[in-house]
């Protein structure tokens, strides 16, 4: 293969192209981080908490942002950076970071038993509440835990006001008793779970990822992933054409701009076009949610 062939896809990325489609199709479906600037000021904000001297009252950290706007994949790979677990004096296990998604109601017993699962440690269902909330205090105390994720925090809204007061006494506590931060990530309607308590709100900073302008830093990004999709031909996706039909179908979305432009670069190997058409990203129109909901047929 002759590299200067391929000069739309980054170097790193350049042998993938002549790959069997299946592997090359493979390859566009993997998941993938993408740096910008708003993840990696999220990403030093969560690390600062994470390095942060243990004392009574740590700061904490709610992440709001629409659905499939990268909060997810930003708490992932700030797990995988930094939250790797690993043997000390080859006796101790220390997990740095544990990170879970929020139980489908605001459960006490429910959060600790998911705690205790993502830490593989067996635990008795029928136990009392109390019993695992020793077990799980426990735990992160000898696995030196440094800092809590809890992903998804908006389903605790499913429950009356008195269960939500309930559950973030308990965050509370458990931050107080373990002297480490707290990060939870949700829904911009996440908020309204510190306000059940004033105490609650004055412990949280609140950090947005906010849908995406038309700009030159969406530009950028679209363009970030043009260098990784291995197809043969450019696509010239931050032509200016392109690049508004993206961001109009995504609606300034992450999530929605990786399955849209995955979408299409599968198509461009099994069609063997080999690039991105305006004419492609106009057919996956569909993929614009209508009130919330994709409609593929009709």
């Amino acid at each position: 293969m002759q590299d200067a062939a391929y000069l739309h896809i980054h170097e790193k990325f350049r042998p993938n192209v002549i790959l069997p489609d299946r592997e090359r199709i493979a390859f566009i479906d993997q998941p993938r981080w993408i740096g910008y600037s708003k993840a990696n000021q999220l990403l030093n904000l969560m690390q600062g908490l994470l390095n942060r001297t243990k004392q009574h009252r740590m700061p904490n950290l709610l992440v709001v942002g629409e659905s499939n706007n990268g909060k997810t994949t930003v708490i992932k790979q700030f797990v995988k950076k930094f939250g790797q677990s690993y043997i000390e004096d080859d006796i101790r296990w220390v997990v740095p970071v544990i990170s879970i998604q929020a139980p489908p109601s605001p459960n006490e017993k429910e959060l600790y038993i998911s705690i205790l699962e993502n830490l593989a440690l067996p635990y008795k269902g029928s136990g009392s509440t109390a019993m695992l909330r020793y077990q799980m205090i426990h735990a992160f105390k000898e696995c030196q835990v440094k800092l809590l994720i809890i992903d998804e925090i908006h389903s605790f809204l499913t429950g009356t006001a008195r269960q939500q007061r309930q559950i973030m006494n308990c965050l509370k506590f458990l931050c107080n008793e373990l002297e480490i931060p707290l990060v939870i990530a949700g829904t911009k309607d996440a908020v309204r779970i510190l306000h059940t308590d004033p105490q609650h709100a004055s412990r949280f900073d609140v950090a947005e990822l906010s849908t995406w302008n038309n700009d030159g830093e969406f530009k950028r990004m679209v363009g970030s992933f043009e260098r990784f999709l291995p197809l043969k031909e450019p696509s010239n996706l931050t032509d200016t054409t392109k690049i508004n039909l993206i961001h109009n179908i995504s609606e300034g979305r992450i999530g929605n701009v990786k399955r849209l432009l995955s979408e299409c670069a599968i198509d461009a190997i099994k069609s063997g076009t080999e690039h991105i058409s305006e004419q492609a990203i106009k057919d996956k129109s569909w993929l614009r949610p209508t009130q919330g909901i994709r409609k593929v047929i009709g």
